[in-house]
């Protein structure tokens, strides 16, 4: 007796109170089936917001799961922007302390160039990173004034023809760089509309050859190119605190570049190979100066 009047009870509240039967609908979750349960075996009302108690649990908990710092693009990303600031304090750094015969025009050059790319992905990518841009930004000049100093060393020094051919071939460069980025938007839109299949489908893409999450990591292998091809670059010349940035940015990178979005398997493989060859002349650096003088 006491069921049947139950159910008519429960009967009578739905009709007066349809938010009930929208509310059993909508969420299907063990603990709201449950709250549901016990109104219907008190013959009780309940509202939405108390529902709603039942499901923000589970919700908080996947939340909490979904962001830890090993799958935080934020945290990498900061992380990054960090290593990468140290590698515009390296070049600072070395302005005011090291001499300029330590500098090295090949990597500083690739620098600059790395830095301009990175400095508009950092803006481009999601999640936006404004600090990683401004670092970019700094690091592009410091590395500027580098290349000033490394060729007021070399004119002093009686290398004028030298000085003149890097600076034919640097115009050169940025010459063929600013005809891409000009013509890169119209052969993006002619190839990916072209219907050569995988050809059109890669050039349209979002991480595709005319777009800078394509060409920063790529800028990123001249850096390690220029560390494989400088493998036996004499210690005295290598700077400490600017292979500890490289080799602290290719390990945080690594990891970052498969959070943004697009997700960018070639900035992953760059920096893993980064972090390999940064720190094979970092810890050249590190036993010629602390532990083979001891000995």
């Amino acid at each position: 007796k006491r069921g049947k009047t139950a159910s008519s009870n429960i009967k009578n509240l739905t009709k007066s109170t349809p938010t009930i039967t929208i509310i059993s609908t909508m969420f299907a979750s063990s603990r709201v089936a449950r709250a549901m349960t016990m109104a219907r075996g008190r013959c009780t009302n309940i509202t939405e917001s108390q529902v709603r108690l039942f499901a923000t649990p589970a919700k908080q908990e996947s939340a909490t799961s979904s962001k830890s710092w090993w799958n935080s693009a934020e945290f990498w990303g900061f992380a990054g922007a960090i290593a990468g600031w140290g590698m515009s304090g390296a070049a600072i750094y070395d302005a005011t302390q090291q001499g300029p015969e330590i500098i090295s025009l090949n990597m500083t050059s690739v620098l600059i160039v790395y830095s301009s790319l990175f400095a508009r992905w950092a803006f481009v990518v999601k999640p936006q990173n404004l600090l990683l841009a401004s670092c970019h930004i700094a690091n592009v000049l410091a590395q500027c004034n580098q290349v000033r100093r490394a060729l007021d060393y070399k004119m002093k020094n009686g290398k004028e023809k030298e000085v003149q051919e890097m600076t034919m071939k640097a115009a050169q460069a940025g010459a063929v760089g600013a005809a891409a980025v000009a013509g890169g938007p119209f052969m993006r839109k002619a190839l990916g509309g072209a219907g050569l299949g995988v050809v059109s489908a890669f050039a349209a893409s979002e991480a595709g050859p005319f777009t800078v999450h394509f060409w920063a990591p790529m800028s990123k292998w001249l850096i390690s190119g220029a560390s494989f091809f400088e493998y036996d670059r004499p210690t005295d010349k290598i700077s400490l605190a600017q292979y500890t940035a490289l080799t602290a940015t290719g390990f945080f990178f690594s990891r970052y570049a498969l959070l943004v979005n697009p997700i960018n398997y070639v900035l992953c493989s760059v920096n893993i190979a980064l972090f390999g060859s940064s720190a094979w002349h970092l810890g050249r650096k590190v036993n010629a100066d602390f532990i083979a003088k001891k000995k």
